[in-house]
């Protein structure tokens, strides 16, 4: 991977209907999409289910995952985009972390 490596926090809700299996699969997708791309440091926390503030996609509550991680501006982008297709995430957020 070219370029310096920034800290990131990336976190996504999933949708809270689906069973355990299937929620350890998105997550070791996205873990697994972070390790192919070269990101470095990459820690996953499930953060369990809570409730939303407003309704989303018609869920009242959803799974909290999160993931701090070392990448560059493309892993990211790659990141995102993935999440932005899977059906299975409600929503998501990256931000940077300045030390």
């Amino acid at each position: 991977m070219d370029g310096l490596l920034t800290t990131y926090e990336t976190i996504y809700i999933i949708k809270p209907n689906l069973n355990e299996d299937n929620l350890l699969k998105i997550i070791e997708n996205y873990q697994g999409l972070l390790i192919e791309r070269g990101a470095k440091n990459i820690v996953t926390q499930n953060r369990g289910r809570r409730g939303l503030k407003y309704l989303i996609k018609k869920f009242r509550d959803g799974v909290y995952i999160q993931m701090n991680y070392e990448a560059n501006g493309e892993v990211v982008a790659f990141l995102e985009k993935s999440m932005r297709i899977n059906e299975d995430i409600i929503r998501f957020l990256t931000t940077r972390n300045v030390a």
